[in-house]
């Protein structure tokens, strides 16, 4: 089984280096655990009308050492339900990646990609070919590949069902 590419529209590009994940949702609402809430909280502070016109597949595209901070998972679930199905930056902080690829979360380290995207443009992550396309603008990128044990999370669904897949084949 392979992983299905990703498709769809960069629903926000965080141009700042050293990008703290808490801010997604605000730290007074990391708290919150009704993904509902905690949902319509995210972006509030960037774009209110954020929630309303984020579509399923969609993805988040930030810039170096995205994720600095505390590695906190409200601010990505609450991305989720709206429907962002991955996050492309020019590189990320250590822990984020660590805790989100454990989630199953897609993540793809992209050199450039702040530069080579706005928002709304129409983006492509080819896993096969290692690249990010975007559709609008008709350029794309080589990104870092995943390793072979992250490749397997995200394709899983996560850790626990990555460990579960590994006990099975053992």
């Amino acid at each position: 089984m392979a992983l299905a590419n990703l498709k769809g529209r960069v629903a926000w590009v965080f141009e700042e280096e050293n990008f703290d994940v808490d801010l997604i949702v605000g730290v007074k609402n990391i708290k919150i655990t009704d993904i509902a809430e905690l949902a319509k909280a995210a972006m509030e502070t960037y774009d209110p009308a954020f929630a309303a016109s984020v579509r399923p597949g969609d993805m988040i595209v930030g810039a170096g050492n995205f994720g600095y901070g505390h590695p906190h998972y409200p601010p990505l679930r609450a991305l989720g339900h709206l429907g962002v199905r991955g996050i492309v930056a020019e590189s990320f902080s250590p822990g984020f990646w660590r805790g989100e690829i454990s989630m199953g979360t897609p993540l793809v380290s992209c050199p450039g990609i702040v530069g080579a995207v706005s928002r709304w443009d129409e983006i492509e992550v080819d896993w096969a070919a290692g690249v990010v396309r975007n559709l609008t603008r008709g350029t794309s990128l080589a990104f870092e590949a995943l390793s072979s044990a992250d490749y397997l999370m995200v394709e899983t669904g996560g850790l626990l069902p990555y460990l579960k897949s590994q006990m099975q084949t053992a």
